[in-house]
């Protein structure tokens, strides 16, 4: 009993996390089944299953989306069944390690107390939860991008020493890589991470080895599928293409004008004016250098559109910005849309549209104080936060883009939460006591 009471905290933020997101699924996702991006993903995986291949149709392999989720949804589906419930509740488990990773970050950082209001905080907050019903990589990417960051924190208190710690850090960050393409720009993320602390002298030097063994180990993960790309597609592919249609649908004339879709994304197929080419396989070597080849048409077509449009372009960052900071952005095939009559949906939808607020605003005043005694801690952090920034403004502003750093937004909203209630030396309180 005494070895389990100092992990209750953990285990009953995990516990309670789980039921949440089961509940969501049990009741505002019963009736989900997979549509859009979440049926090319299952589509994958029982491709695999089938026809030992990973394509997007019979015999057609693919190169378009990052394989780790198919290949997720495969393994479950040999082990428990097709039936997309069992992906969902695995889902839940993942975000319910997220909540845990928040929970565990909050009070190395700060306190246990924190990090319990912080962990509880995570529990209930529907940003992370709505995707545990929807089947997209969302969920898994948070998760793993969650890990990254809390074991950079334990590395840097380590100051480097735990080779473990790096060696946990490299199979993550291939993780990553493999669930979504820009993954691979977290790995870079740690090399200028390692970088700046080594000239700021808040590491040693001889942590550039270790530096060098995660990055060995994550493009160590990364390689046998860039191989793969490149004997099917006869082109350099690390993980996945898709930017081409993501930035065609991103930079066009229907995005600045068209109803619903300002500063966000149309399909490539309603921007085929353009003169986007159809997919064949006449005038390519296969179908898989079909894709790159209309890829990287899509991308010039993008990059055409740009030059020409450079006066919309400071508006479109705007709309971008804005749209990333909607605490909610509909989707098509979120369940939260497709059953919208439910009650549970409403509440949820309710939840969805107001939490984020209060959650933006203490994160804001967090990031103000504890930027001066916890910045090294959270340096790697504030770089997560800024690349996804860049991101969404070279590609298009979405809520759901958003997900990846809602753990690192919670944590800081725990620091506001910190100064405010707290005594240490830095706090409000005590600030206040230091003047009478």
């Amino acid at each position: 009993m005494k070895r389990i009471k100092p992990l209750l905290p953990a285990i009953s933020i995990f516990c309670i996390a789980l039921l949440v997101r089961i509940i969501y699924n049990l009741t505002v996702a019963r009736h989900y089944y997979p549509i859009s991006d979440s049926l090319a993903y299952q589509v994958r995986a029982f491709y695999m299953l089938d026809e030992h291949c990973y394509c997007e149709a019979p015999h057609l392999v693919t190169v378009v989306r990052a394989p780790l989720w198919p290949f997720l949804i495969a393994g479950l589906s040999l082990i428990v069944g097709r039936a997309n419930i069992f992906d969902r509740l695995f889902l839940c488990s993942v975000d319910a390690g997220t909540c845990l990773l928040i929970y565990l970050f909050a009070r190395d950082l700060f306190n246990k107390r924190i990090g319990l209001v912080a962990g509880l905080i995570a529990c209930i907050y529907p940003a992370l939860y709505i995707y545990t019903g929807w089947m997209y990589t969302e969920t898994l990417f948070t998760f793993l991008q969650t890990a990254i960051c809390y074991c950079i924190f334990r590395i840097q208190r380590n100051e480097g020493t735990s080779r473990r710690l790096w060696i946990l850090c490299g199979v993550l960050l291939g993780l990553l890589s493999l669930t979504r393409p820009n993954g691979i720009l977290v790995i870079e993320l740690v090399i200028l991470w390692a970088a700046f602390l080594i000239w700021r002298k808040r590491l040693p030097k001889k942590v550039l080895l270790n530096v060098a063994l995660t990055t060995l180990i994550a493009c160590a993960l990364i390689a046998p599928w860039t191989i793969r790309n490149y004997l099917v597609s006869h082109s350099f592919v690390p993980v996945a293409i898709g930017d081409g249609q993501v930035l065609i649908g991103a930079y066009n004339d229907k995005i600045l004008t068209m109803n619903g879709y300002i500063g966000s994304w149309i399909r490539s197929g309603l921007v085929s004016q353009q003169g986007v080419k159809p997919l064949t396989t006449g005038s390519c070597q296969g179908y898989a250098a079909c894709e790159v080849a209309i890829g990287n048409h899509e991308t010039d077509v993008a990059i055409h559109w740009v030059k020409s449009h450079l006066n919309a372009i400071p508006q479109l960052m705007v709309y971008h910005l804005r749209n990333f900071f909607t605490p909610y952005t509909a989707e098509a095939d979120m369940p939260l849309n497709r059953f919208s009559t439910g009650r549970s949906s409403k509440i949820v939808l309710a939840m969805s549209e107001t939490f984020p607020i209060p959650i933006f605003l203490l994160a804001a005043l967090g990031l103000v104080v504890t930027l001066r005694r916890y910045w090294r801690e959270l340096f790697f952090a504030y770089l997560v936060v800024l690349s996804t920034l860049g991101e969404i403004q070279v590609f298009y502003g979405n809520a759901r883009f958003r997900s990846p750093i809602e753990p690192i937004l919670i944590l800081l909203a725990a620091g506001a939460l910190w100064w405010l209630t707290q005594t240490a030396p830095g706090t409000l309180r005590w600030k206040l006591s230091q003047h009478r």
